[in-house]
């Protein structure tokens, strides 16, 4: 039961940080440069 409690809460993680990672994106951030596109000679957009 342990192992099945742990590995869901891994999952729940795992896709709350995919999430973030589609909303950056969705809002011009890039995953590259830290979401400052002007600071890495705008290769981001």
């Amino acid at each position: 039961m342990g192992t099945v409690t742990v590995g869901l809460l891994v999952a729940a993680a795992a896709a709350l940080a995919v999430r973030s990672m589609v909303r950056d994106k969705k809002r011009g951030k890039s995953l590259q440069c830290g979401g400052d596109c002007s600071r890495c000679g705008r290769h981001c957009s």
